[in-house]
């Protein structure tokens, strides 16, 4: 059923060809980020979750 219906449709077969080359585009446009981004940032920002500190009321934590 859907079969007839996509095959009805004038034009369909270019959106396909659409959606691959917008998604190797942002794939390719991630790595090419991801090489000439600075490599200490990266690191920090990895290392952000597990060094924290939170300030309560009567406590301050810590973590290293």
């Amino acid at each position: 059923m859907y079969k007839n219906i996509l095959q009805s449709i004038q034009g369909i077969e270019i959106y396909p060809l659409i959606s691959m080359m917008i998604f190797l585009g942002l794939f390719i446009s991630v790595i090419v980020w991801y090489f000439r981004a600075d490599k200490h940032h990266l690191q920090q920002m990895a290392e952000m979750p597990l060094d924290r500190t939170e300030t309560g009321d009567s406590s301050t934590i810590t973590l290293n």
